[in-house]
């Protein structure tokens, strides 16, 4: 039996649990600071803290969606190793993506990952499904919560 078989037959018995829960991360100004320069996305909600505090209901600065969604690769690098055989792993997209609350400067959030689907695409391809929520230390809410799709690439 093929690596990637033996990673199927194993993922398959792990489907409807979770499967990884990362470390907490702090998204401070700074790194929403260097995001939006990087991104170009300068709207003052993320970048003047006196503003944001005086004009919103935040209470501050709040972090772009897709930086919060961003930190997802780090997420995963906590929670996942290489399979047996896999050479690599890549990503797919996402099926479904919803912002469900901001994420204030300062506030810590990290990533629960549920296995939903998994299925051999080819020889050397297989596709996992899992739901991804990003958690706000304290808060009831999730940050987001999204379909992420990724394919774990085994060698032939």
């Amino acid at each position: 039996m093929s690596s990637l078989q033996d990673a199927l037959k194993h993922s398959e018995t792990l489907i409807g649990t979770e499967v990884g829960v990362a470390n907490w991360i702090t998204v401070d100004q700074a790194m929403i600071d260097r995001f939006a320069e990087t991104t170009q996305d300068t709207q003052w909600i993320h970048i003047d803290p006196e503003r944001a505090a005086a004009e919103t209901p935040f209470g501050g600065t709040i972090a772009h969606g897709f930086l919060t969604l961003s930190l997802a690769s780090r997420f995963a690098y906590d929670c996942f190793n290489m399979m047996p055989g896999q050479v690599m792993g890549i990503n797919y997209g996402m099926n479904k993506l919803r912002f469900l609350h901001p994420v204030r400067a300062g506030a810590r959030v990290r990533g629960r990952f549920t296995l939903q689907k998994v299925t051999a695409r080819s020889a050397t391809d297989l596709l996992r499904e899992n739901l991804l929520t990003i958690e706000i230390e304290g808060v009831e809410t999730p940050a987001l919560i999204a379909e992420w799709l990724g394919l774990a690439i085994f060698k032939y």
